[in-house]
């Protein structure tokens, strides 16, 4: 797919390709297929010609659009890999993820440079701040300009890059999960296993021609693409959203829990099939989303290192009454099995090759305890300590050292359970005897800013409960602590 999506973007030149929407939620074609294919040849021919290929590695930080797709396109076209970029992570933990992957060339638009000061830790010759991280690589801008920003990566050049024989055994995408500041962790992706993934999308959603997706996703793009359905992406506005469903009507929709939840409560109207992952979708909201037209609703089981593992439709959600949560079937080619302490292990064509630095494993540890029932997942809670908030997941271990400033004994970051099925981040942060308590907000105040979207919902200054022969912090006893504290109103 990967190979031939260039080919069809060249044989449908004209077709819309990439949609957008106004406020009043009026259809925009913000690329067409021609578009799409121009810009991969210009991307590709600018990367060759700042030295970019077989075995390269190129830091991606563009917000989801043609831009950010043509790019990708580019980069395995050389032969080279993708490492994904949050700029939202903050800089502390940018920079480990920079040491770790390495980049020969960062590529940013101005938006992601201009996030919390994100493009501080990359490069000196790029007029940016920290100059001793230079040695990472040079940063060069996507799209408009701003003062201040890194040079463009496209100054005209125009020699056409050559084809690459492909190798599907390559690296073709990093994206990092987890890890801590000091050991960051990232999946690395084959061009074998990315490709069996969009072929498992393909498969399971079945896009038809010249009829519009609505959804943001690589892994929504691609597929969708390739069997000839322009792509919306979707507004940010629930309620932009809203009339944008109302004059798409698309033969498909795929948005997280919390934008569903957003578009519901706007009265949003769907058509067809709606599909939902990146986070717990309950019997509940699958439910609503039918009520409000869908043809079916889908809730979806996925991993970064293997995307997609399980789907369920909501009428077989809702009749399922055993413990746990019900998340399907493993789709065609996914195996499943549990571990000796009950953790989900997960294997297939579309599993990640390895993570960054460690040796392959064909099977994926997925952190969630679970059991089969009749070949069907069922989920029975997290082993990590991962929390999960606004379809996003947040490592504690990446910023709780941050929250150590001096007067800090101990510091914790525990999700609570919120009233729409999502979690809030609860920072728990333990003074130390005779500290000043004022005074010690005023010096979180810039741990905080640095956590980027990992910035907790409330901070409370409080005894963190032990256990253990070692007596080392119970993040469960923290947990339920912070949730007492916070429902008796202490929203510190």
């Amino acid at each position: 797919m990967l190979d031939a999506l260039p080919h069809t973007l060249r044989a449908h030149a004209d077709r819309p390709a990439v949609l957008g929407s106004t406020r009043a939620g009026a259809v925009q074609v913000k690329a067409t297929y021609g578009d799409l294919a121009d810009l991969t040849d210009r991307y590709a021919a600018a990367l060759h010609a700042r030295g970019i290929g077989r075995g390269g590695t190129v830091g991606v930080a563009v917000r989801p659009g043609p831009r950010a797709l043509s790019l990708m396109l580019a980069v395995l076209r050389l032969g080279a890999r993708a490492a994904v970029l949050d700029p939202g992570a903050g800089p502390d933990v940018l920079r480990s993820r920079l040491t770790l992957a390495r980049p020969d060339l960062v590529v940013a638009d101005a938006t992601a440079q201009a996030v919390a000061g994100w493009a501080r830790p990359l490069a000196r010759h790029a007029h940016l701040a920290l100059p001793d991280l230079a040695e990472l690589g040079p940063v060069v801008t996507v799209g408009p300009r701003l003062p201040g920003c890194a040079p463009a990566l496209d100054r005209g050049a125009r020699a056409v890059a050559p084809q690459r024989p492909v190798d599907e055994d390559a690296d073709a995408v990093i994206v990092f999960t987890s890890g801590t500041t000091t050991r960051p962790r990232a999946v690395v992706h084959t061009r074998a296993s990315l490709a069996a993934g969009m072929t498992t999308v393909t498969d399971v959603v079945r896009p038809r021609a010249g009829q519009p997706v609505l959804g943001g996703t690589f892994f929504v793009l691609v597929p969708s693409l390739a069997s000839g359905a322009p792509v919306a992406l979707p507004a940010r506005s629930p309620r932009v959203m809203t009339r944008q469903l109302r004059r798409l009507a698309p033969q498909a929709t795929y948005l997280t829990p919390p934008q569903l939840r957003a578009a519901l409560a706007e009265g949003a109207r769907f058509t067809g099939r709606v599909w939902t992952g990146s986070a717990p979708a309950s019997a509940g909201l699958l439910t609503r989303v039918k009520q409000a037209g869908a043809e079916e609703a889908w809730g979806v089981y996925a991993l970064t290192e293997l995307f997609p593992a399980a789907a369920v439709e909501q009428t077989d959600k809702a009749a399922y009454t055993g413990r746990g949560d019900l998340v399907g079937t493993p789709l065609p080619g996914v195996a499943a099995r549990t571990g000796s302490s009950g953790e989900l292990l997960l294997t297939g064509p579309a599993a990640r090759h390895r993570y960054l630095g460690e040796e392959p494993d064909p099977w994926v540890a997925t952190g969630d305890r679970a059991h089969l029932d009749g070949g069907r997942i069922v989920l029975e809670g997290r082993t990590k300590d991962m929390v999960l908030r606004h379809a996003e997941n947040i490592y504690p271990g990446l910023y709780e050292p941050s929250l150590h400033v001096p007067g800090v004994e101990l510091a914790l970051l525990v999700g609570v359970p919120a009233d729409d099925g999502d979690e809030r981040l609860v920072a728990v942060v333990q003074p130390g005897r005779g500290t000043d308590r004022t005074a010690l907000r005023t010096a979180l105040d810039g741990p905080l800013e640095r956590m980027g979207h990992a910035r907790p919902d409330a901070v409370l200054l409080a005894e963190i409960p032990l256990s253990g022969r070692s007596r080392k912090p119970d993040r469960a006893a923290t947990a339920r602590l912070a949730a007492r504290r916070l429902a008796e109103g202490d929203r510190a």
